[in-house]
C-alpha cells in the first residue's frame, strides 16, 4: 500500500461516497418505513390476486407462501432492485477507475511513472474502495434503522439479523466489484468495462427472477450471484448463510486477484 496514493484516491472518491451513501440511506429508510406499514394491505391483495404472490416471490428470490413476519418487508427492502442498482453502480464507478479510467483520461503514463509497483497501485485503490463501500453500507444500515423505528414494533427485525444481511450484501456487492476490477484491467476504455459489468449484473437479475417462473431457468440458477443472496432467510432464522457467503467471497476474491494479475503484466499506455 502507498498512503499518498490512498489519500489521492480518497479525495477523488469523496463526492461519490457521499452521494451514494445518502441515496442508500434515503432508500433504505423509506422502504424500512413504508413496507411494514403496507404489509397487511399487501397480504389482503395477494389473497385476491394470486399473481402478486409470484411478484413477491420474485422480489425475495424464494417462495414463502403466506408468511407475513418482519422478514418479508425487510427481505424485499434489502433485495430491492433499485437499492442493488445504486450499490452496484457505486462499485462499478469505484473499481473501473484504475486502470481503464486513467487510460481514458490520458493519465495512465503519469500514474505508471510513479516510483511504486503496479500491485501497490492496485492494492491502494482497493483499500480506498473498501473504505468507501463500508461507509455506504453503514449509511444504508443507519437509514434502515431509522425507518424501522417508525414501523410497528412487531415488524422490526433484530439488529443482529440485519448485520448478517449486511455481511451477505457486501459479498454480493464485492462480486460485482470484482468483475469491474477485472474488466477495467482488460479494457482500454472505461465505458467498455462498465458495459460488460452491467450486462452481467442485469443477466443475474433476469436469471434469478425467471428461475421462479420457468423450470429451464431454475436448472441454471446457480450461475446467478443473486442465488447466493436471499436476505429473507437470515432475517427469519437468524442463521449465517455460510455456504452462500463462501461462494460469493470466492467469486469476489478470484475476480479481484485475476484483475490484479492482468494489470501487473499488461502493457498499458495512453491511447
Amino acid at each position: 500500500m502507498n498512503f499518498g496514493l490512498m489519500r489521492k484516491a480518497a479525495i477523488e472518491l469523496r463526492g461519490t461516497t457521499i452521494v451514494f451513501g445518502l441515496a442508500m440511506m434515503a432508500g433504505c429508510g423509506l422502504l424500512g418505513f413504508a413496507l411494514p406499514r403496507f404489509q397487511a394491505r399487501i397480504m389482503q391483495r395477494m389473497a385476491e390476486m394470486p399473481f402478486l404472490q409470484e411478484m413477491r416471490s420474485a422480489m425475495l428470490g424464494a417462495d414463502l407462501g403466506n408468511a407475513s413476519g418482519p422478514e418479508v418487508p425487510f427481505g424485499i427492502a434489502w433485495s430491492h432492485p433499485v437499492l442493488l442498482a445504486i450499490l452496484w453502480a457505486h462499485g462499478i464507478i469505484c473499481c473501473t477507475r484504475m486502470p481503464a479510467g486513467e487510460v481514458d483520461k490520458g493519465t495512465i503514463d503519469v500514474v505508471l511513472g510513479l516510483p511504486v509497483s503496479r500491485w501497490q497501485l492496485y492494492v491502494s485503490e482497493t483499500v480506498v474502495w473498501l473504505g468507501s463501500a463500508a461507509i455506504v453500507l453503514a449509511m444504508a444500515l443507519a437509514g434502515s434503522l431509522i425507518g424501522m423505528r417508525l414501523a410497528p414494533p412487531e415488524m422490526r427485525p433484530e439488529l443482529s439479523r440485519l448485520l448478517i444481511v449486511i455481511a451477505n450484501l457486501f459479498l454480493l456487492y464485492a462480486s460485482v466489484a470484482g468483475m469491474a476490477w477485472l474488466m477495467s484491467s482488460l479494457s482500454d476504455r472505461r465505458g467498455r468495462a462498465v458495459t460488460v459489468v452491467l450486462i452481467v449484473a442485469v443477466s443475474a437479475f433476469l436469471l434469478n427472477y425467471l428461475a421462479l417462473l420457468w423450470p429451464a431457468a431454475k436448472r441454471v440458477q446457480f450461475l446467478s450471484i443473486l442465488h447466493y443472496y436471499r436476505p429473507v432467510f437470515p432475517l427469519r432464522d437468524g442463521r449465517w448463510p455460510v455456504g452462500d457467503m463462501a461462494a460469493l467471497g470466492a467469486v469476489a476474491a478470484g475476480l479481484w486477484a485475476a484483475g490484479g494479475v492482468v494489470f501487473s503484466r499488461r502493457d498499458l499506455s495512453t491511447l
